[in-house]
């Protein structure tokens, strides 16, 4: 699969990975760390970012980080420490985007790390809308806006500012839904959550 860079080829699109949930509704089993075909779930995500073409992966860690980075093979990721994991998944989009400041990185590819039936078909496709930092785009399912999220790093700022709770960029871009690129994935790929025991059935 092939890099997207920018197209002065100065920065490339990163992939941002939110892997900071408790699983509360899992008995306290952090998501990163459940078992997915052998390995922690955490390392499938980062591989589908990277078979999708993102040149780097950021990925951002809380409930038991110290775990996870002991447990999986994250080597070439940026890990991103979030202490305000438990106020909800807005707390880490803030920090995972604040880690790509100054990087060169001029848009983030956000997914998530508990939605293993979304492979790199569904990045690499979100991918092909970038045109620069104004991109913002989105997965969508039968019509309806999911993950993976592109998002310019023009819109970086007013993500971070309305990201609260577990809405992440959802009050974003629902203000801006004008704006966002809808590109259906759903004859490539399965968006459910890993979120309740039951869930767990989903796991190889």
């Amino acid at each position: 699969m092939t890099t997207r860079e920018t197209t002065d080829g100065t920065g490339a699109v990163a992939g941002l990975l939110l892997a900071a949930g408790g699983g509360r509704r899992l008995g306290g089993r952090p998501k990163a760390l459940l078992p997915h075909r052998g390995r922690p779930l955490v390392e499938h995500a980062v591989r589908v970012l990277r078979e999708g073409g993102c040149a780097t992966v950021h990925v951002v860690l809380g409930a038991r980080a110290d775990d996870v980075r002991a447990r999986a093979s994250l080597a070439g990721c940026v890990l991103v420490d979030n202490p305000d994991w438990k106020q909800g998944m807005g707390s880490s989009l803030r920090a995972g985007l604040d880690s790509l400041a100054g990087t060169g990185a001029r848009a983030a590819l956000v997914s998530l790390v508990d939605q293993p039936g979304i492979g790199p078909e569904a990045v690499a496709r979100v991918l092909t809308t970038y045109e620069g930092e104004e991109s913002l785009a989105s997965a969508a399912y039968d019509g309806v806006r999911g993950h993976p999220v592109l998002f310019g790093a023009a819109h970086w700022a007013g993500i971070a500012a309305t990201a609260t709770g577990d809405r992440g960029a959802r009050a974003y871009l629902k203000e801006h839904r004008q704006d966002v690129a809808l590109i259906e994935c759903g004859d490539v790929a399965r968006p459910f959550d890993i979120d309740t025991e039951a869930d767990l059935t989903h796991l190889e």
